[in-house]
């Protein structure tokens, strides 16, 4: 076909998840660029992202900045010539035009349309869940998107440590469900899952294999309620939640409460246009929606030959079907189904489930290890000398060559046990180079043995290279160890060392010291030159951020801004919530403020109608809710500094009153908390910073949970400790040093933070970096300086603690774009422009 514009089919895919994005991905990868104009539809603001790291994001495990988080970020949709209309939802659809109109009024013709709709959380019939116009209530969450994963954040961040843990209540304990459990749990929350079948993730396990799970999820510190079904969601007389209520008439304490109950397919756009819906939109063998014969559907939201599937497996190999039927490459594709196996992480809990669950037949045999002390459990399933179920828990070691059996139905071993262990010699243990090339490895993103093996076979000798080029092992990882066992075996035994896992990212072979030192060298102050001069194989998505980070260390006010290379955070300087309005901050130093501050907060409260007034825990005061367009006159009208509660940089330094006013305080916390505050503000690091002065060793102010906390030990000396956290982690911070003085406090403070800021790894904090590094070479280095650093890195800061300059002030009088605080404009991909 001629690559002439005016002979492309206009391609039209309404659903911008894992499904559709994926469908272009494979028509992509077979040529579909010459044969189609390809535009996509996404209700959300985003690209593409990888909803199974959600639960991992949640945890506090990865940021969704992180490339195994986002799988196109909006830059690919531009480079590969699709056009993205994200943050509009399409609401119907004309077959006869063949036209979809979306929310905004757009229209847009096509000539071939993909359905990929998803499904959405299910919300029981629950009294007190919902608002009287229907929407979900205050405190109510799903477990679905960024939005829902944000909302839940946002409220374990507010609480305020000290007062009382916030109280979540889980609603579903399967897969999704016990994933939200563990990461408000992670988060500090008190948590309880309600589960109403007598089991959890009754679905995929056994009452055994249920019972074993439930006892990990209570040494996790989670409370589990099986049998309960709830019928209330009580709330206060502010409207705020309270409690949940049983039908048995128990009753739970609850703060929050999130509904994780199970998905349904997204058919209300196909079935408003009259298309064949049952459970989900009815496709044929080619993924063709019914009576139809240029409409198709993909994914969770189409139902095939009477089954639907909420499973990832199954969607790329729709994806898979779809594509080499559009584009020709295989004109007789054809979808048969899929294998229902399950291959994931619950919880940090390794879980593998196929087929079915137990004995159902006189005849069948039952195979089972049960031991819930270590955690364990294992099953198998046999019938006619063919293993037709199986599943284990804790020790998933066997899965592959239990997959392989199930899928190929394959003779077994007499000794069945030897399914479920390693017995020794005389029976020889699976290996992958057993398997066979068609065996798939990764459930999440639908990854073969036989591609990881011509991946190495093509040059990828690492695990990074691998993971990067296939994406095996980007899911919830339970696979890793497989794939690097394929490696292994691909290369015939040696695995070859990473190159790459020092570097600062991804595309450029460099250390981030060296990074620093080439880039001062050639004077280069945008993300594109230093792409341009140090990448081989050009930009990367995923290097924008971090190298704009580096280059705000190296060169401050100086460097060139490019539109795209920052998160929208940074961008508006503001923290966006899961509404799409933003969170302001404004700094007190110390936690100190004053009356007339507190006036001017409480007037602009008013005037623009900000809907939630908070007192945070780095005590400051957050204004929720604030629009995008009113961010400039917010912050004029405040007069205040910006608290930089948004960024990866410099944050708060909390602190207690000290022995300005408590009985017990040994020294002048308050005014060293500020001090430290003015002289590091809004100071770009690789991650997040939090400090805290403490006026005596009771430790009102948490300073020895923080990125650098101080602690008075009386007669003018101050203790100093590194790498605290009491997050989603929890480490008590290093002592460091002990200073004489609040003037020596700032010196190690200045030389510790532009250390990390020079050679931590993007988004790594301090209680990951000081470990990594090691407390003694810490010491060794910044205390006792035996390397002669000192004095440059206290250079560098004061050049860069010169070169402040607060963005509320700069941008609110004079915005970097026409756009910057526009909520009109279209979201489509950001160039890499330069703004100066």
């Amino acid at each position: 076909m001629t690559s002439d514009t005016r002979a492309k089919q206009r391609l039209l895919v309404v659903g911008n998840g894992m499904a559709g994005a994926r469908t272009v991905e494979e028509i992509l990868a077979r040529g579909g660029a010459e044969q189609f104009d390809i535009t996509m539809i996404g209700d959300e603001p985003y690209g593409n992202y990888n909803r199974i790291m959600l639960s991992h994001v949640l945890a506090g495990h990865a940021s969704l900045d992180d490339e195994d988080v986002v799988l196109n970020p909006m830059s690919w949709y531009t480079e590969n010539g699709v056009k993205l209309y994200a943050g509009d939802r399409a609401i119907r659809l004309d077959r006869f035009a063949k036209v979809v109109t979306c929310e905004s009024g757009r229209e847009v013709p096509y000539d071939i349309l993909i359905i990929a709709t998803g499904s959405t959380s299910f919300f029981p019939n629950i009294d007190g869940l919902r608002e009287s116009d229907g929407r979900l209530g205050r405190g109510v969450f799903g477990f679905r998107n960024i939005a829902d994963t944000n909302g839940m954040l946002q409220m374990a961040e507010a609480s305020v440590p000290g007062e009382g843990s916030v109280n979540a209540v889980v609603i579903g304990g399967g897969l999704l469900g016990l994933e939200a459990a563990y990461g408000l749990r992670t988060q500090g929350l008190t948590v309880n899952v309600v589960h109403s079948p007598t089991h959890l993730m009754n679905q995929q396990l056994d009452e055994r294999g249920g019972k074993v799970l439930r006892t990990e999820m209570e040494k996790l510190g989670i409370g589990v309620h099986t049998g309960k079904r709830t019928t209330t969601v009580h709330r206060d007389e502010n409207g705020h939640i309270s409690g949940v209520e049983f039908a048995d008439g128990g009753r739970l304490a609850a703060d929050m409460v999130v509904v994780a109950a199970g998905i349904r397919p997204s058919t209300s756009f196909a079935q408003s246009a009259g298309l064949v819906v049952e459970r989900g939109v009815i496709v044929d063998d080619q993924m063709r929606c019914e009576d139809e014969s240029s409409i198709y559907a993909v994914g969770e939201c189409c139902e095939h030959r009477g089954e639907t599937f909420g499973l990832v497996a199954p969607v790329w190999e729709q994806s898979v079907v779809l594509a080499d039927y559009l584009t020709g490459a295989k004109p007789h594709a054809a979808y048969h189904g899929s294998v229902k196996m399950t291959k994931l992480k619950v919880a940090g809990i390794d879980v593998a489930a196929m087929g079915v669950k137990g004995p159902e037949h006189e005849d069948d045999e039952f195979v089972q290890f049960y031991e819930p002390s270590s955690g364990v459990y294992k099953s198998i399933v046999v019938r006619d000398d063919k293993l037709i179920g199986a599943m284990l828990l804790g020790d998933i070691s066997k899965a592959g060559s239990l997959q392989q059996a199930f899928e190929n139905q394959i003779d077994l071993p007499k000794e069945r046990i030897s399914l479920l262990f390693d017995l020794g010699p005389s029976v020889p243990a699976s290996s992958v180079a057993d398997l066979p090339n068609d065996a798939q490895i990764c459930n999440c993103n639908g990854v073969s043995k036989g591609t990881i093996t011509e991946c190495v076979h093509s040059g990828a000798h690492t695990l990074s290279d691998v993971v990067a080029r296939t994406r095996a092992g980007k899911g919830c990882g339970s696979c890793k160890g497989m794939v690097k066992d394929i490696i292994a075996c691909a290369l015939g035994g040696a695995l070859a060392d990473d190159p790459s896992a020092d570097w600062y990212v991804p595309s450029i072979p460099m250390s981030k010291p060296e990074l620093i030192a080439a880039v001062r060298e050639r004077g280069l102050r945008s993300v594109s030159e230093v792409v341009a001069a140090f990448a081989p194989n050009g930009e990367d998505a995923n290097t924008k951020m971090p190298l704009a980070s580096l280059l705000r260390v190296v060169w401050g006010p100086d460097w060139v801004d490019e539109r795209g290379a920052l998160f929208i955070n940074d961008r508006v300087h503001a923290n966006i919530q899961k509404d799409g309005t933003f969170s302001v901050v404004p700094q007190m130093q110390g936690g100190v403020t004053t009356p007339d501050q507190l006036r001017k907060i409480a007037d602009v409260a008013d005037k623009y109608a900000v809907p939630m007034v908070k007192v945070t825990g780095g005590q400051r005061i957050d204004l929720l809710g604030v629009k995008k367009e009113d961010l400039p006159k917010v912050w004029q009208d405040l007069g205040m500094p910006s608290g930089f509660a948004y960024g990866k940089s410099f944050r708060t330094v909390k602190t207690c009153v000290g022995s300005e006013f408590c009985r017990y305080g040994l020294g002048d916390s308050t005014n060293l908390g500020i001090a430290i505050e003015q002289r590091f503000q809004g100071l770009e690091t690789p991650a997040k910073l939090k400090l805290a002065v403490a006026g005596c060793p009771r430790n009102c102010s948490e300073a020895l949970c923080k990125d650098f906390g101080v602690v008075s030990i009386g007669d003018g000396k101050w203790e100093i400790y590194i790498g605290g956290a009491a997050g989603a982690h929890i480490r008590k911070g290093d002592v460091f040093a002990t200073a004489d003085s609040g003037e020596e406090v700032l010196v190690l403070a200045s030389r510790f933070i532009q250390y990390y800021r020079e050679n931590a790894r993007w988004l790594e904090r301090t209680y990951d970096w000081v470990p990594r590094i090691g407390l003694e070479e810490l010491q060794r280095v910044l205390v006792r300086d035996e390397d002669g650093i000192c004095a440059g890195l206290e250079e560098r800061m004061q050049n860069s603690v010169d070169g402040y300059r607060d963005p509320w002030a700069t941008d609110a009088a004079a915005p970097r774009s026409v756009g910057q605080f526009s909520s009109s404009l279209p979201l489509l991909p950001l160039p890499m422009v330069p703004v100066r």
